[in-house]
């Protein structure tokens, strides 16, 4: 039983967890406390990694490794994806071969829908399709 326990805890505190923003302009700050330094003020649906959690605060980080402190209620479990490629093409179905129906830009911010093997399905507001898992991240 107790080996049944170790091995939860291990796969738990390996599970990733990652959050989405919930609305435009929420502030990033240096430590926990609405009086921290801000760093950054976020977007709505910004991907961020959770690394830890201090009373409301969530410790994160972002695709490109910044790291702070935000406040939980700010943050949702709706998943969202950023574009971390310069370019990304964005196909009509999940594969290559299927037909491009839009572009993604690096730091443009996509709601992901699903995923089948590699590919992610994504909506923006006017546009929907499948983009290559290495072009987007988480």
């Amino acid at each position: 039983m107790a080996v049944l326990a170790t091995v939860f805890a291990v796969s738990s505190a390996c599970a990733t967890e990652y959050v989405s923003v919930v609305k435009d302009g929420v502030n990033l700050r240096s430590a926990p406390g609405t009086d921290a330094e801000i760093l950054f003020q976020l977007p709505l649906g910004y991907p961020l990694e959770v690394l830890g959690k201090e009373g409301q605060w969530l410790k994160v980080s972002d695709y490109e490794g910044d790291k702070g402190y935000i406040q939980e209620s700010l943050v949702g479990k709706t998943p969202h994806v950023i574009v971390k490629t310069k370019e990304c093409k964005i196909y009509s179905g999940p594969g290559t071969k299927e037909k491009v129906v839009g572009n993604g830009v690096r730091d443009v911010i996509l709601q992901k829908v699903e995923q089948k093997g590699d590919w992610i399905k994504v909506t923006h507001p006017s546009l929907t399709g499948w983009v290559h898992k290495n072009s987007v991240w988480p």
